[in-house]
């Protein structure tokens, strides 16, 4: 990551988290009021192929003993009825503001995998982790609905590995390296601006749509 690129990500990552604190407070409010259990939710993530680092969303889930892998249908029937509107309009990303401002994760940048297919797929990942992680990004804008729907099929934990690691993985990955070959601060800003447009169309929307959290 280049110094520019940092100290851009710090600047707006703190006017951000000024400007939208209220709003994460009111989020945070309904989540402790609705649910039992933790209004954050931290998911192990890779920056890295060698180094990894808690990934901060709001919990959007039910609580179990076990959970791993990708979420797809299978885990479906575990989203809350407000976990459902905050994944709709993707305010349970608003917490890796936090992130951003630690250094794990960039503002545009390819989505932090899990570490089991950095390690499945250690080639493929060493070449899109040269760049740092981000809250959005190239292959976000362009797969995420296609990925979203794949995944939204599967019955199984079984059916929804197979389906991410044989067509989400390597597709992301060969966005995300168009990204990293035309990275500018330019290009940044306009998929940052796509970025917004869309979530003001979500909050805009009167019929949200559950989405599961690819990473």
């Amino acid at each position: 990551m280049t110094l520019g690129k940092r100290v851009l990500d710090v600047c707006f990552a703190l006017a951000l988290s000024v400007l939208l604190a209220p709003l994460m407070a009111i989020v945070a409010w309904r989540i402790w009021r609705a649910q039992d259990g933790p209004v954050f939710y931290v998911a192990e993530r890779m920056k890295s192929p060698q180094q990894s680092f808690g990934l901060l969303k709001f919990r959007t889930m039910t609580v179990v003993a076990f959970d791993a892998g990708v979420s797809g249908g299978d885990k479906s029937g575990r989203i809350t009825p407000l976990g459902a509107k905050l994944r709709a309009s993707r305010l349970d990303e608003l917490p890796q503001l936090w992130n951003i401002l630690k250094g794990d994760m960039s503002f545009v940048g390819p989505r932090p995998p899990l570490r089991e297919y950095v390690e499945r797929f250690p080639e493929l990942y060493t070449r899109v982790l040269k760049m740092r992680p981000g809250v959005t990004g190239l292959a976000t804008l362009r797969f995420h609905k296609h990925e979203a729907r794949l995944l939204a099929r599967c019955h199984t934990a079984k059916q929804t590995d197979a389906v991410y690691s044989r067509i989400c993985v390597p597709r992301k990955a060969r966005i995300d390296l168009i990204y990293q070959r035309h990275q500018t601060i330019a290009f940044d800003f306009l998929l940052g601006l796509e970025t917004a447009r869309n979530l003001f169309e979500r909050l805009r929307s009167d019929t949200p749509q559950r989405r599961p959290i690819i990473g």
